[in-house]
């Protein structure tokens, strides 16, 4: 790792790069600027740890002392699918980014199996730096094209999260073949994909609306709220007869806050208040 002091002017602190010492930090932090760096960056700054792929795009965030920690509202609101499945036996995951999801499901969930796929070599060489558990029987990270493994892999999940982004938003590859039909086959009968959308409108509303046809309308999108404004979290369900009991949803929510530490009665509000108003359906073009 190359470390240099922060040359942006609103996120002060220390980057890390991917880089041989002795590099020439002039002209790597002129390329960190004009966006031309083409690997991915850590930020350190207030004992948290940043994941970037561009000054603009935070794509992951860890509290350095403490990994499993959920900085990201994004993050927080991904695990909304613990109100409708609070003991999953297998997860596989799309993108491992930073790896606070990753840790947070290793953490809280020791009787999952996890899969966790990621493209980018660049990322998995950042592993050790965001604490990211070593491979085991429950959990494994594979360096692969995650939409390839999904269309070829015999594995089932009872959840699929999605968290797949480069520099521009979205995986656009994802759109390129028959993905989420994939995705769709791969659940378990009642099984859930959870996707994270974020950037330009008008691309990710390709996704949601391949969502919406692919999982028959069965689908719910929540916003992040602000300071993170923009992103989406969007659950599909495979059970045909899905329907949402929202007061068993609402009475178990104060008990799944206190077993995760997470704001679950806000999430199912949330996910009720969505539902009504068609909030996916909306987000679609």
């Amino acid at each position: 790792m190359f470390e240099l002091p922060s040359p942006f002017p609103d996120e002060p602190g220390l980057v890390r790069l991917l880089e041989p010492d002795g590099s020439d930090a002039a002209a790597l932090k002129a390329r960190l600027l004009d966006g031309s760096y083409d690997k991915p960056f850590v930020l350190e700054n207030g004992g948290l740890r940043a994941l970037h792929f561009s000054a603009d795009f935070v794509q992951s965030v860890i509290r350095i002392d403490d990994p499993a920690v959920l900085e990201l509202g994004y993050a927080r609101r991904m695990m909304a699918f613990l109100l409708f499945n609070a003991r999953p036996r297998r997860i596989m995951m799309l993108g491992l980014g930073g790896g606070s999801l990753a840790n947070y499901c290793h953490r809280h969930l020791p009787t999952t199996r996890m899969t966790v796929l990621e493209i980018d070599p660049h990322v998995l060489a950042l592993r050790d730096l965001f604490g990211i558990p070593p491979d085991g029987a429950r959990f494994r990270v594979i360096h692969c094209d995650g939409a390839r493994y999904v269309a070829e892999t015999e594995e089932t999940c009872d959840v699929l999260l999605i968290d797949a982004f480069g520099i521009d938003g979205v995986a656009v590859d994802l759109l390129a073949s028959d993905f989420y039909a994939d995705a769709h086959d791969r659940l378990t009968d009642r099984g859930m994909l959870v996707m994270n959308v974020a950037g330009d409108r008008r691309a990710y509303a390709l996704h949601v609306e391949r969502i919406l046809d692919v999982f028959d309308e069965r689908v719910i999108a929540i916003p992040v709220p602000a300071p993170e404004d923009g992103n989406y979290i969007v659950l599909a369900f495979r059970d045909p007869a899905f329907e949402p009991r929202w007061k068993w949803l609402r009475a178990i929510a104060p008990e799944l806050r206190a077993r995760f530490g997470l704001d679950f009665p806000a999430f199912a509000l949330q996910l009720e208040r969505a539902k009504v108003l068609r909030l996916a359906q909306r987000l679609a073009r």
